[in-house]
C-alpha cells in the first residue's frame, strides 16, 4: 500500500551531511574562469555550506548592515564632489551607488521576517519574503539606469565644462574601492546562506565599482582634450547598469517561479536510482524556501515488501539525497509498491486528477 516518508530534519541537525565543494557546476580555469566568477558568481545553488536558517538570516542582517554603511559613506562623499566638479559620469555614479544603498533596507526587513515562525496561514514560513525584496533590487536598478540614461543624454545635448578633473578621478577611485568591497562581501556571504537577492544585490554593487573605474576614464579623456568623454562614459556606464539588470531580474524570476540548477535534479535522480531497493522514480521535486531546498519524490519498491523494510529504504534514500543535494533541508519521500499487470495502485488518485470523480 502506497506510504509516506517524511523526516523533516532541521537544519542543525543535519549539517554534517554538507558536501563541501559539490556545487553541480561547471568550473573554468585561466582567465575564463576569473571572468565568469567575477561577473557571474557560481547561482545560488551552488551551496558552499549548511547553516541553521535562522543563523543564515542573521548573517544576512549583518551583511547588508554593514554594506549599508559602507556604500552610503561612499555615495556621501562622492556626491560632495558631484557639487564641486559637475561630471555627469560622476553624477551617474553616485546616483547608483545610493540607489545600491538603498537596497540594503529591504532586504534588512526580509531577513527580519524570514526569521518568523511557520504560522496557520504561512505554513512555509516568511522565507520568499527575500525573493520580494529581490523584485524591489531590479526595480532600482532599472531606476538607476533611467537616471543615468537621462542625465548622459541631457549632457551630451547641452554641454557643460568639468572642473577639477583630478577630483573626479579621485571620486572614482573611491566608489571603485567601497563598491567591490562590499561587492565580494556580500557575494560571498550570498553563496553562503542561499540567499539570490544578496547575490544579485552584491552584483549589483561589483558594476557600480567598474562604472566608477569609467568615470576614471571619462575624467582622463577630459584632460587629454575631449571634452564629450565625460557623459558618453555616462552612457557607457548606463549600458553596464542594464547588463546587471538583465542578469539580475533573471535570478529573481527563476526564484520566484520555484527554479532550480538542473544539474541537482540530475544529481538527486540518480542518488535515488542508486539506492537498493529503489526499483524506479515515480517524480521528484526540488523547490528554494528561504536559504534550504526542500524535496519531494515518489519512488517504487518490490510488492512483496513489508512496511518496515519499505520505510528503511525510504529512509535510506533520503539520507543518501541529504548527503548529495546541498542546502537540502527537508524531504518527503512516497514509496509504491511495483504494479503488477492489469493492477493501477493509484487509480482512485487518478480518476481525482482526470475529473472522472
Amino acid at each position: 500500500m502506497p506510504a509516506e516518508h517524511d523526516d523533516h530534519h532541521q537544519p542543525g541537525d543535519i549539517a554534517h551531511h554538507d558536501d563541501q565543494g559539490h556545487d553541480g557546476h561547471v568550473h573554468h580555469s585561466g582567465l575564463r574562469g576569473f571572468l565568469a566568477d567575477l561577473f557571474k558568481p557560481h547561482s545560488h545553488d551552488a551551496a558552499d555550506s549548511v547553516d541553521s536558517a535562522l543563523e543564515a538570516s542573521a548573517e544576512g542582517i549583518r551583511a547588508v548592515k554593514i554594506s549599508l554603511v559602507v556604500l552610503g559613506v561612499t555615495a556621501i562623499a562622492q556626491a560632495v564632489l558631484v557639487v564641486v566638479t559637475g561630471s555627469v559620469a560622476l553624477l551617474a555614479d553616485t546616483i547608483h551607488n545610493f540607489s545600491d544603498a538603498l537596497t540594503a533596507v529591504p532586504l534588512w526587513i526580509a531577513f527580519a521576517l524570514s526569521r518568523r515562525r511557520p504560522n496557520d496561514r504561512y505554513t512555509y514560513g516568511y522565507g520568499r519574503a527575500e525573493d520580494l525584496a529581490g523584485i524591489f533590487i531590479v526595480l532600482m536598478i532599472a531606476a538607476s539606469a533611467a537616471v543615468a540614461g537621462y542625465e548622459s543624454v541631457r549632457r551630451l545635448i547641452d554641454p557643460a565644462p568639468l572642473t577639477y578633473p583630478w577630483v573626479v578621478v579621485a571620486a572614482g577611485i573611491i566608489g571603485f574601492a567601497g563598491n567591490e568591497l562590499v561587492a565580494s562581501y556580500r557575494i560571498r556571504v550570498g553563496r553562503k546562506i542561499g540567499s539570490a537577492a544578496l547575490v544579485a544585490d552584491g552584483l549589483h554593487a561589483r558594476t557600480d565599482g567598474f562604472t566608477s573605474l569609467a568615470v576614471v576614464g571619462g575624467a582622463l579623456g577630459v584632460l587629454a582634450g575631449f571634452p564629450l568623454a565625460d557623459p558618453l562614459i555616462g552612457l557607457l556606464i548606463t549600458v553596464a547598469i542594464l547588463a546587471v539588470l538583465r542578469g539580475a531580474a533573471t535570478d529573481i524570476y527563476r526564484r520566484l517561479m520555484d527554479a532550480v540548477d538542473p544539474e541537482l535534479t540530475h544529481e538527486a535522480t540518480a542518488t535515488l536510482a542508486a539506492t537498493p531497493g529503489v526499483l524506479d522514480t515515480e517524480h521528484l521535486r526540488l523547490r528554494w524556501i528561504d536559504h534550504r531546498i526542500t524535496a519531494e519524490a515518489g519512488i517504487v519498491v518490490a510488492e512483496h515488501l513489508d512496511l518496515v523494510t519499505a520505510h528503511d529504504i525510504a529512509t535510506d534514500a533520503h539520507h543518501r539525497l541529504l548527503h548529495e543535494i546541498p542546502k537540502l533541508a527537508a524531504v518527503t519521500i512516497h514509496f509504491s509498491p511495483r504494479e503488477a499487470p492489469g493492477v493501477d495502485h493509484h487509480e482512485v488518485l487518478d480518476r481525482h486528477l482526470d475529473g472522472s470523480l
